[in-house]
C-alpha cells in the first residue's frame, strides 16, 4: 500500500525570512541585480533559486570594497560598523532585519550605553552560537565588549564578582535559556546583580511542541534544512527525541530508499529558513520512490 505523505503546515519560512526574500525579489524585478550580505537565508537551495534571479551574495570583507550600489541586510541584522561602512561608500542599504532581532539590537545598546554613561562595571551576557549572524549583530551594539555563551559548560567566562545582565540570541531553546539563568542565579546572594531578559522569538520557540506532535504522529519524519541553519539543526533534534526515524536531509538528493520500506505515514518538515517549494519537490519524489517500491 502507497503511504501517505504530509507536509507539515507550520513548517517553513519565519516571517523575518518572508520579509527579506520578498525585498530581494522586488529589487531584482526591477533591476535585475542586487548584492546580499551573506546568505539571505541559512539553505543553499534557495540561495541558489535567488542567484538565478541576479541576487549576488557577498562577505563584509566584499562589502567594504564596493561603491555606488544596492545591499540587502537579511533579516539576522548587522552591527553598527555595517552601517558606517556602508554610509561612507555611498551604498545603498536595504534593511530586512528581521523586527524581534531589531529590537533586541536596540534593547542590548541601550543597556550598554546606560552601563557606560553610569559607570556600570556590569556584563552583558548574550546566551547564543558564537559567529552567528545575529550573534555578531548584537555583538557589535556593545562595540564588541559583550560576552557571548554558548552552553553551561562556558559560564567559568563571567566574573561573579560584577552584575550580569543576560539576553539571549532569537532561536536559542527556552529550555537552555532557562537553565543558564538558574545557573548564574545561583552564583549571586544579591538578586540585584543579576538580571536576565527571555528575548527568544516565540514563532520558533512555540514550534517545537507542534513539531514533537507532527513527529509523534508519522512512521518516518523527514527534516529538511540547510547545513548552516543552527534553528534546523536545533529542531530535527526535537523531532527526533520523539521519533527515532527521523532523517536530517538538504534536498531529495539525500533520500534513501531503504527508509520509507513498511512506512504507512510519512511526515516533511523543516526549519524557519526552509522554502515550502523544496518541501513539496521532496513530497514529489518521495511519492515517485514509494510509488515504483508497491507496484
Amino acid at each position: 500500500m502507497k503511504p501517505v505523505i504530509e507536509i507539515d503546515s507550520g513548517s517553513g519560512f519565519c516571517f523575518g525570512v518572508v520579509t527579506a526574500i520578498n525585498k530581494a525579489e522586488e529589487e531584482l524585478a526591477k533591476s535585475g541585480k542586487l548584492y546580499c550580505l551573506g546568505d539571505i537565508v541559512h539553505n543553499n537551495d534557495e540561495v541558489e533559486r535567488l542567484k538565478q534571479k541576479g541576487l549576488i551574495t557577498i562577505s563584509h570583507e566584499d562589502l567594504q570594497n564596493l561603491r555606488n550600489v544596492k545591499v540587502l541586510l537579511r533579516a539576522h541584522g548587522e552591527p553598527p560598523s555595517t552601517y558606517r561602512i556602508a554610509k561612507e561608500n555611498n551604498i545603498e542599504i536595504i534593511d530586512a532585519t528581521c523586527p524581534v532581532v531589531l529590537q533586541l539590537q536596540r534593547r542590548i545598546k541601550k543597556s550598554y550605553d546606560e552601563n557606560r554613561a553610569s559607570g556600570d562595571d556590569s556584563q552583558i551576557v548574550i546566551y547564543g552560537k558564537k559567529g552567528h549572524a545575529e550573534v555578531n549583530g548584537l555583538v557589535g551594539q556593545t562595540e564588541g565588549k559583550a560576552i557571548v555563551i554558548e552552553d553551561e559548560l562556558e559560564l567559568n567566562k563571567l566574573d561573579y564578582h560584577r552584575p550580569i545582565t543576560l539576553y539571549s540570541q532569537t532561536t536559542k531553546s527556552v529550555d537552555g535559556f532557562q537553565e543558564i539563568v538558574k545557573r548564574i542565579g545561583a552564583n549571586y546572594s544579591n538578586n540585584n546583580s543579576f538580571r536576565s531578559f527571555d528575548t527568544i522569538c516565540r514563532q520558533v520557540a512555540n514550534r517545537v511542541g507542534d513539531l514533537k506532535k507532527f513527529a509523534l504522529n508519522h512512521d518516518l519524519v523527514l527534516f529538511v534544512c540547510g547545513n548552516k541553519s543552527s534553528n534546523g539543526k536545533f529542531l530535527y533534534t526535537e523531532c527526533k527525541s520523539v521519533n527515532d526515524n527521523s532523517y536530517l536531509i538538504g534536498n531529495e538528493n539525500d533520500l534513501n530508499i531503504e527508509w520509507f520500506k513498511g512506512k504507512e505515514k510519512i511526515g516533511i518538515c523543516g526549519a524557519t529558513s526552509t522554502p515550502r517549494w523544496l518541501m513539496e519537490r521532496i513530497r514529489d519524489r518521495v511519492s515517485e520512490i514509494t510509488s515504483k517500491e508497491n507496484r
